[in-house]
């Protein structure tokens, strides 16, 4: 029998919220990709299952790691993984746990809820049969409440620090893809309810030229209260609607008082390709250490080392070849979900 998740458009009770990442994890939730629609059937797919796998076996040497994939998948994913990840059947199609994974909201008790903000799939642009039930059926999974946000997005747009502030691009929300007739105040709203949050900035972004629409979290991270890490171009390109939007969102965040870290864009990396995405913001922290990407351009690495090690100066920065995840777009950040631990 197909999974039926309950329905219903419940809001996030009043007293809940979504911590910030920097928090002590039960775990970290990762997605294994067997989508034959988006890989094919070459190289490719081992390629990005070695890179999701590198991800989750380091991971896992500091806070517990759950693979969630068909049972039908566990025998080959099993023998990329360490015996510290775990593995659940839940199906998956891609790896984007960040977007299609649940997204945990706690309270002062100590209670754990999931707050979903209902995935499907960056706006119809991928296949998602599986991936948009993966919330709802970890749910089932842990005996945890469901609540609609009443909206269609992804956390890999919007970027939140778990004292009330979420920062989004504007282009990844108000879009009729995902929320179509809603105002920009109406998808404020129920984000801001969504996270338990009481303040939102928004940027412009870019419409329609990636499959994110631009997610903030390859721009821009908040690391604690008025901090924040962004990447920029050292020599903005006029002509590129990224690098402007990029200008632009920083401008924002200035006016605004937000206090700007800034890593340089690598000028090297081992993929030649427009569409690469080399994106040092999009890490991942868990219980001990901080996980970014590295990309063979000894000056830039070194720098976004040394200002994440500042953000973060009682965490291990470790650097891994993420380049797989790059050509799809996206980075380590936005193919983990961290739980909280209560």
């Amino acid at each position: 029998m197909a999974f039926a998740p309950k329905t219903g458009h419940a809001a996030l009770p009043r007293g809940f919220r979504v911590p910030g990442e920097e928090g002590p994890h039960q775990r970290c939730f990762m997605q294994w990709p067997v989508s034959r629609q988006v890989y094919g059937n070459g190289w490719f797919l081992e390629e990005t299952q070695n890179t999701i796998a590198r991800i989750a076996n380091t991971i896992s040497e500091f806070e517990p790691v759950t693979m969630l994939a068909d049972a039908g998948d566990h025998a080959s994913a099993r023998r990329k993984l360490s015996l510290n990840v775990e593995l659940w059947d839940i199906p998956t199609e891609d790896l984007w746990c960040r977007d299609s994974g649940p997204l945990f909201a706690v309270n002062d008790p100590g209670e754990i809820a999931i707050s979903n903000l209902n995935f499907n799939g960056w706006g119809g642009k991928q296949g998602h049969a599986r991936d948009s039930l993966i919330a709802a059926r970890v749910g089932e999974h842990l005996g945890l409440p469901l609540y609609d946000s009443g909206l269609h997005g992804e956390a890999g747009g919007v970027e939140q620090d778990g004292h009330g502030l979420l920062l989004a691009h504007e282009s990844s929300w108000v879009i009729d893809n995902r929320n179509p007739g809603m105002t920009r105040g109406e998808i404020e709203r129920r984000l801001l309810n969504a996270y338990g949050a009481d303040r939102m900035i928004w940027a412009p972004g870019v419409w329609d030229q990636d499959i994110t629409d631009y997610h903030i979290d390859s721009l821009v991270r908040l690391t604690e209260q008025g901090r924040v890490v962004m990447q920029l171009p050292d020599d903005p390109d006029p002509s590129e609607d990224f690098h402007q939007a990029a200008l632009a969102t920083h401008a924002v965040l200035t006016a605004a008082g937000l206090q700007i870290d800034v890593i340089p864009e690598p000028v090297e990396h081992r993929i030649d390709s427009i569409d690469f995405v080399a994106g040092y913001v999009n890490y991942y922290v868990c219980n001990g250490a901080v996980i970014a990407a590295e990309f063979v351009d000894p000056e830039a690495d070194m720098i976004a080392v040394e200002v994440l090690q500042r953000h973060f100066p009682d965490r291990e920065v470790i650097t891994l070849n993420a380049d797989a995840l790059g050509e799809l777009g996206g980075g380590i950040h936005c193919a983990t979900r961290e739980m909280p631990a209560t």
